[in-house]
C-alpha cells in the first residue's frame, strides 16, 4: 500500500478558466495548501480524450442524465421532459463543443489525501451553490438553470477527479507514466517528516 502522501489526483482547468487568465490564481491555491504538481500540460482535446473523460458508453450518458434530473428537481423542482439518457446525450454534445473550443490545462497532483482536499478547494458542482472560497464559488457564478435555459454544458472552470479509482482513470486518459515526475519538494519534509530532522543547523 502507498504512503498516503503519495496519492494522486486530475486536475483539468476547462476552456473558461483558461480564457479567463485564472490558471495561476488556481494553481496557487494548490500549491498553497502543499499539494505538489508531478504532471502538467496545456492541449486542445481530442474528441477520443473527451469521449473517454465524461463517458462513451450509454450507461454512463444515462447515468449522467439521471444526475442533472435529479439535482435539478431537487433545487429547482423541475420536472423533467426528457428521459435520463435523452438528458445525458444532451449534456454530453454540449460538454464535447465546450471541452474541445479551446485549449485546457491538465494536471496530476500528489499529497496526502488529494482527492478529498480538492474536492474542499474546488467546491460543488454548480459555481452558483459553491461556497465562498472555494475555485467555483470565488470564480465564476454559472448555473444549471442558465446552463439549461441556454442549451449548453455550465461553465464552472475546473475538473478534478470525485475519487481515488476515478482519478487513476482519469490520469491514464490525459498523461503517459512517464509525464509524471518523482521529485522532492523542500516543503515536503514540514509537511510529512516525522520528526522534523535535519531543520537546525
Amino acid at each position: 500500500m502507498n504512503h498516503p502522501k503519495k496519492e494522486r489526483t486530475f486536475i483539468l482547468i476547462k476552456p473558461d478558466g483558461i480564457q479567463r487568465s485564472l490558471i495561476g490564481e488556481i494553481i496557487s491555491r494548490f500549491e498553497r495548501v502543499g499539494l505538489k504538481i508531478v504532471g502538467v500540460k496545456m492541449i486542445i482535446p481530442s474528441q477520443e480524450q473527451i469521449k473517454a473523460q465524461y463517458g462513451n458508453t450509454k450507461e454512463e450518458i444515462e447515468a449522467m442524465g439521471r444526475r442533472s434530473i435529479e439535482a435539478q428537481e431537487k433545487k429547482y423542482g423541475v420536472k423533467p421532459t426528457k428521459t435520463a439518457l435523452e438528458r445525458g446525450e444532451d449534456i454530453f454534445e454540449g460538454l464535447k463543443k465546450f471541452m474541445s473550443s479551446g485549449p485546457i490545462l491538465t494536471m496530476v497532483l500528489e499529497g496526502n489525501q488529494v482527492v478529498e482536499v480538492a474536492k474542499k478547494l474546488i467546491g460543488s458542482t454548480e459555481p452558483l451553490s459553491s461556497d465562498v472560497g472555494t475555485v467555483r464559488g470565488d470564480y465564476t457564478i454559472d448555473s444549471y438553470a442558465l446552463a439549461d435555459f441556454d442549451k449548453r454544458a455550465v461553465r464552472n472552470v475546473i475538473h478534478r477527479s470525485g475519487s481515488k479509482e476515478e482519478a487513476e482513470k482519469e490520469i491514464k486518459i490525459w498523461f503517459s507514466s512517464e509525464e509524471i515526475l518523482q521529485y522532492k519538494l523542500i516543503s515536503e519534509s514540514i509537511l510529512y517528516d516525522v520528526n522534523l530532522d535535519g531543520i537546525l543547523e
